[in-house]
């Protein structure tokens, strides 16, 4: 009878076969990565293939420490590691434990040796870093004096500012001696006093812009005291050039587009800045008037001419409050006056005289106001309403005889 095994038990077999096999514990496979995902875990899995097949990959986490740069979908990579299989799900894959680029990759490999090396020197610090002039009047150019990047920075230039002036150094971009000529043209400028230069090239493959990642042309563009715009390839084109310039620009157009200001731009904003200046200058300005006004009104209220103005007022106010006061007193006086007047009318002597009585004094001007003043043969004097007459005591009386005799005359009747 056959023998009938289970589904885990072959692939256990085929794990110990895979296992045993010494070329595939210790193998290099070259090919193209595919399908490459980051794993949240950390793990990568990808898959490598040429024009004949597939095989499935994995890094596990703790071996990536290794991995010098990021994989992605293209590259060309050389990956060491072992073949085994992964029983859940019965399939063979390499386990990666190293990966390195191939071909390109190995000028990438150099491109990250350099740039770590002038990053540790302290070339892209920066503290180095010199400020692009905000109106550049010169502008050197370090590119090929032929193609699409000299033309678009000439044009952009020149539409911006039609009076800038642009020095252009025509070197070599491309293939042997073109680090050399770079680096030349970046020297030579750096002595013509220029505000700017700008050094690049229009798009191209790692091997096309690798003279801008040469050692010689990264010290040169260190060497300007001149600041350098690094304008290489695409955006998506990194350089060693890029690291070292004062300012990157992701292409020769945007560079002189960050370079030369827009004069139009410029006037713009002058007569943006006038206006805006010559509107706070009527609103300052009314602000003061009417500041001045209150002052105005201020001074004249608390002016001395305005506190005589003042006081005259207040004079005229308080003379015809005086004048009211002295007529009212002077009406209560008058009436009083006529209340004592006809009081003493009433006890004038004139006007007793007036009513027939008569004031008597003796010779010497004593009044005589009773009989004991006097005696018989005395001369006096009765003073009436028109004069004095001349009379002699015959005789006196008493006002109680005096009294009695009209009852003693009416008895007598």
């Amino acid at each position: 009878m056959q023998k009938v095994y289970s589904v885990g038990q072959i692939n256990t077999y085929i794990k110990n076969m895979f296992t045993q096999d010494f070329v595939l514990n210790r193998i290099s496979i070259r090919g193209e990565v595919s399908n490459c995902k980051y794993h949240s875990s950390g793990h990568l899995y990808f898959s490598l293939k040429d024009v004949s097949g597939t095989i499935a990959c994995v890094m596990f986490a703790g071996a990536r420490a290794g991995l010098a740069f990021r994989m992605s979908d293209g590259q060309q990579v050389v990956v060491d590691g072992s073949i085994n299989v992964y029983e859940r799900d019965g399939k063979y894959q390499l386990y990666a434990n190293r990966i390195r680029l191939d071909g390109a990759g190995l000028l990438y490999e150099r491109f990250l040796a350099l740039k770590q090396e002038l990053e540790e020197m302290g070339m892209f610090a920066p503290e180095y870093k010199k400020p692009i002039p905000p109106y550049v009047r010169r502008l050197g150019v370090v590119t090929a004096p032929t193609g699409a990047a000299v033309r678009d920075i000439i044009t952009i230039s020149t539409r911006r500012n039609p009076g800038i002036q642009l020095i252009l150094y025509p070197a070599r971009v491309q293939g042997e001696g073109a680090a050399e000529s770079v680096a030349m043209g970046l020297a030579k400028l750096d002595q013509m006093d220029l505000d700017v230069i700008i050094v690049g090239r229009g798009g191209g493959s790692m091997e096309d812009l690798w003279a801008f990642n040469e050692e010689i042309v990264a010290r040169a563009i260190f060497a300007c005291r001149t600041p350098v715009i690094s304008a290489v390839g695409h955006e998506t084109d990194t350089t060693i050039a890029d690291f070292v310039a004062d300012l990157r620009a992701p292409t020769p157009s945007a560079a002189a587009e960050l370079a030369v200001a827009d004069v139009r731009g410029i006037v713009d904003r002058i007569d943006a800045s006038r206006n805006q200046m010559a509107r706070i200058l009527r609103y300052r300005l009314e602000a003061y008037r009417l500041k001045l006004e209150r002052y105005r009104e201020q001074l004249e209220y608390k002016s001395p001419m305005q506190r005589v103005r003042e006081q005259r007022l207040h004079a005229a106010d308080l003379a015809d409050a005086l004048g009211r006061s002295m007529e009212q007193l002077l009406q209560d006086r008058r009436y009083r006056m006529s209340v004592y007047i006809e009081r003493m009318k009433g006890l004038s002597p004139l006007a007793k005289l007036e009513q027939g009585y008569a004031a008597v004094t003796d010779e010497k001007g004593n009044r005589i106001h009773s009989i004991r003043q006097t005696a018989a043969g005395e001369r006096l004097w009765l003073y009436v309403l028109d004069g004095r007459i001349a009379v002699s005591v015959d005789e006196t009386a008493s006002l109680e005889l005096f009294s009695q005799e009209p009852q003693q005359t009416e008895n007598k009747k």
